[in-house]
């Protein structure tokens, strides 16, 4: 006969992954002439449970440089830019997201693009991609049975005969 038992462990209960387009501005203080380059450093981020779902706050840092003076000189704008993505996350099981660790990752770097110059103010575009994973508490339950196995048994008597036989087998000149 066998029964269940149940083991409470920690496991992915969500998972899911979304897209991010956004637009931002930043303002220059002379009339650009030309973009020559925008890059994206120090991405950070952090999840969190808000209601049913799961919130990334984050931040990076945006450098983009341009020319300016019928293309004579040269500036880098930098500015940090931080962000709120709400994420809707599926999960197999009707869970409570309260007690769940929220884990982040970027599955696509920050990345800019479709800089264009409107006046003393750049509008470009940053594409991201972030994946998120909840882990929870969940069951899991398994058979147990009943039935033992057996024993096996060792005889580990040795008696002085086995000693002698032993010692007379040993070859101590065995390193010459």
């Amino acid at each position: 006969m066998s029964n269940y038992k149940e083991i409470v462990t920690k496991a992915v209960i969500g998972k899911g992954k979304k897209y991010f387009k956004n637009k931002y501005s930043v303002k220059s203080e002379v009339v650009p002439s030309t973009i020559l380059g925008c890059w994206i450093i120090n991405h950070k981020f952090k999840g969190y449970v808000q209601g049913d779902d799961v919130v990334v706050d984050g931040s990076f840092d945006i450098n983009i440089w341009y020319s300016y003076d019928n293309d004579t000189k040269t500036n880098v704008i930098n500015e940090t830019i931080k962000y709120n993505e709400l994420i809707n996350v599926k999960t197999k099981l009707d869970v409570d997201f309260n007690d769940s660790e929220i884990i982040v990752r970027v599955l696509k770097q920050p990345s800019c693009g479709n800089v264009q110059i409107n006046g003393n103010t750049i509008d470009f575009d940053i594409e991201k991609e972030l994946g998120i994973e909840v882990v929870g508490d969940t069951k899991v339950k398994i058979m147990v049975e009943d039935d033992e196995d057996k024993w096996e048994v060792f005889d580990d008597n040795v008696t002085d005969e086995t000693l002698e036989e032993i010692d007379k087998e040993v070859n101590e000149d065995f390193l010459e």
